[in-house]
């Protein structure tokens, strides 16, 4: 039995993406280990370089094909052909540590299935802004009742096989290339809380994240995007969890704390959030409306 699938999807990302390759081979210590690759509909040779590289592997690598944009639709791609008993994910702009898949199974023979867990993020280059990173240094648990925004995060995550079984697959109207843009790791992490399967953070398995974020306005348009899609997750379970209501007195609480984002072009950062939940949350009450509308039509 393949004991884990590491699940990568890319698009039009050749060169970090050889870097993110280099890695896995560097890791894998001959583990039983699959590789799932889907090219979300690269105009460049990404599949090229993965197939090249999967004939020098001794460990199984698949290369598929989703070429409808969507973050979410191409990891569901990848999450419905795992074999692995162990299910994990990484982004095309990361490089796992040399003892990455070692960690990492550590981390998994300590808790009983299904179980979630997160890994650590680091900042691959110092001159990219600090964002899309988690660096805390202790495990961690994610309270059932709370939110889990932010608590671990899709360029380092990993799940037993049974978790799929339980939850099903991403929703594909959340994430990168999706009309509500980002937050499908967090409503498969919100969904997982629901279902009474532990979501857990350690820090001991390892990527470097190279996400290439230098500019203010790139990390300003990346968060306002985090918080539409927080908003839409919050429309979308509002009726039917409680939880949601919680999160969104918080989010209200908060605007009391005048803190900086990070970057100084959010000065105000809970309002700054909060227009854009606003505004995720509108949006998917718009998309939902029209929905309804063409059904009855």
């Amino acid at each position: 039995m393949i004991d884990i699938s590491l699940l990568i999807c890319t698009r039009n990302r050749r060169a970090s993406l050889s870097a993110t390759l280099a890695s896995i081979a560097a890791a894998a210590g001959g583990r039983r280990l699959e590789v799932i690759v889907v090219d979300n509909g690269s105009t460049d040779d990404s599949a090229a370089l993965v197939r090249a590289w999967a004939a020098d592997q001794s460990f199984t690598v698949r290369l598929l094909a989703e070429p409808r944009p969507g973050l979410a639709r191409a990891r569901n791609i990848a999450l419905a052909a795992a074999r692995g008993r162990i299910i994990a994910m990484t982004d095309d702009d990361c490089v796992l540590h040399p003892d990455y898949f070692e960690q990492l199974a550590r981390a998994f023979a300590e808790q009983p299935a299904p179980v979630i867990i997160g890994g650590r993020i680091l900042l691959g280059d110092p001159a990219d802004l600090p964002v899309t990173v988690k660096l805390e240094d202790h495990p961690m648990i994610a309270p059932a009742s709370g939110f889990p925004g932010g608590f671990v995060m899709g360029a380092n995550l990993a799940f037993t096989a049974d978790v799929r079984d339980r939850l099903g697959l991403f929703d594909e109207r959340f994430g990168a290339g999706a009309p509500f843009r980002a937050a499908e790791d967090t409503d498969y992490l919100f969904r997982a809380l629901g279902h009474g399967i532990p979501v857990r953070y350690d820090p001991h398995f390892v990527v470097d994240h190279h996400h290439g974020r230098r500019r203010a306005e790139e990390v300003v348009a990346l968060l306002a995007g985090y918080g539409y899609g927080d908003g839409a997750l919050y429309a979308k379970h509002l009726l039917t969890d409680r939880r949601i209501s919680c999160a969104i007195g918080r989010d209200l609480a908060h605007l009391r704390e005048r803190i900086v984002g990070p970057v100084p072009a959010i000065s105000h950062f809970h309002a700054f959030r909060l227009r854009h939940v606003l505004a995720g949350l509108v949006g998917y009450g718009r998309a939902a409306i029209r929905h309804r509308a063409a059904l009855r039509r």
